[in-house]
């Protein structure tokens, strides 16, 4: 909201006010002028605070000087308004001690507080809601950049995870070109699809949670051309809409977790259990990986570790997630639920 719709309101609103009381003092046309004057006088006032004493000097913390020239100028406004609608004492009013005061200054002695007080008071409610607007904007200017922030880190995360996923991908299919020709083609197309739901589908704030079951299979199918036989890994889906959004790259670094730290290279003693259930309420998703009784060389999946997962959920889903990590009977178990609603 700029200046002059800023004046525009207050003006608005003081003239309403002002024709309420004229009103109310039976329309005289003498009582009209002078509330037509006092009115200029707060417009003045008003215009002052709002053009140069607000932006100036309050909200530049120049609060001694602010003070000073308000005052002044309230008090100039109002000796002005005095001389102005001065009232000299009627014939027949007793003199008593005034007959020594000068001409000029034969008025109710109240006449100057009462112009005071209005001013004053419109000068404290101009000022109170100019302070009301100039907060609100801080506020919205506040959330805005946080806002920027937020989403500049979000895609800072997502930059990191992408070349992660491509490097890990490629490293793959360097394993097998030497080994057999046809698994390196279908290796081919299913990192197509991968780049194809990276580049195009992880640029938008959620994505169908099929797209995301969809990447995550490509990924396992991508992994298990490394050998002949297949991999200790079920997944389990349990997913009443295919529509049911999700951020995207959200679950897969669990599971790169749980094929870097399983060892699930040795095939008989290991083992990954994906499970995600999901409905327009909410998402559950669970990955369990068997726990290596001896230490072994790490594959290079992973990388990029849970607390990027965690920083993401804590931008994406404020206080609407609910992340469990836990070890038991040489078991890793990672429990994540989302409230979509």
């Amino acid at each position: 909201m700029n200046k002059f719709i800023r004046l525009i309101i207050q003006v608005i609103l003081w003239l309403a006010f002002g024709l309420i009381i004229w009103l109310n003092q039976g329309a005289n046309s003498d009582i009209l002028k002078e509330n037509l004057v006092v009115f200029v006088s707060q417009l003045c006032l008003i215009s002052g605070l709002i053009f140069f004493m607000a932006s100036k000097l309050f909200f530049k913390k120049k609060y001694v000087l602010f003070t000073v020239v308000s005052v002044i100028a309230i008090i100039v406004t109002t000796y002005i308004l005095t001389e102005l609608f001065a009232m000299p004492i009627e014939p027949h009013q007793p003199i008593n001690d005034f007959s020594s005061l000068p001409p000029e200054s034969r008025r109710p002695p109240s006449h100057f507080l009462f112009y005071l007080l209005i001013l004053t008071i419109t000068y404290i409610l101009a000022l109170s809601i100019e302070v009301f607007i100039h907060l609100r904007k801080k506020e919205e200017e506040t959330i805005k950049a946080k806002n920027v922030n937020l989403l500049n880190e979000l895609k800072l995360l997502k930059s990191q995870i992408s070349p992660h996923f491509l490097f890990n991908s490629l490293n793959n299919i360097y394993t097998l070109a030497g080994m057999d020709s046809n698994k390196t083609q279908k290796s081919i197309i299913h990192l197509s699809d991968m780049l194809r739901y990276v580049l195009y589908e992880c640029e938008q704030e959620t994505v169908p949670i099929k797209k995301e079951v969809k990447y995550i299979e490509n990924y396992l199918k991508l992994f298990a051309l490394k050998s002949s036989k297949d991999y200790p890994i079920s997944i389990e889906l349990k997913i009443s809409n295919n529509s049911i959004p999700i951020a995207p790259m959200l679950l897969i670094p669990f599971i790169e977790n749980a094929l870097k730290h399983s060892n699930i290279d040795d095939k008989k003693n290991s083992f990954i259990n994906i499970e995600i259930n999901a409905d327009d309420k909410n998402i559950d998703f669970k990955v369990e990986n068997s726990i290596p009784q001896k230490s072994f060389i790490k594959d290079d999946v992973g990388g990029i570790g849970l607390e990027n997962v965690k920083k993401r959920l804590a931008i994406i889903y404020p206080e609407k997630h609910m992340l469990e990590i836990s070890e038991s009977n040489k078991i890793f178990i990672v429990k994540l639920h989302l409230k979509l609603t």
